[in-house]
């Protein structure tokens, strides 16, 4: 399946948000900032990535659905978009 980055801009947009929060809590730890906040950085930068993979992959669903409704092959086979749903659960 091809990305295409229009189709992708809020994917990308919650992974360079992911970028620039795991940088900030590379600089905490190196500046020896208290534990609680490195770890809700942590978090946030998880959960931001978690949510980009989420994004990528309903994205891909769409992409199958249209092409079945045109009478085309997908791109992925059911069971390739539920491999890759499992992977980020």
């Amino acid at each position: 399946m091809e990305m295409n980055a229009t189709v992708l801009a809020d994917a990308l947009t919650r992974l360079r948000r992911a970028h620039g929060q795991l940088g900030a809590v590379v600089n905490m730890i190196e500046n020896g900032d208290e534990c609680e906040r490195v770890l809700i950085q942590l978090a946030a930068v998880s959960k931001a990535l978690d949510r980009a993979g989420f994004k990528i992959i309903s994205t891909g669903m769409r992409q199958c659905q249209a092409a079945r409704e045109r009478g085309e092959q997908p791109p992925l086979s059911e069971e390739q978009l539920e491999k890759l749903f499992l992977a980020l659960s």
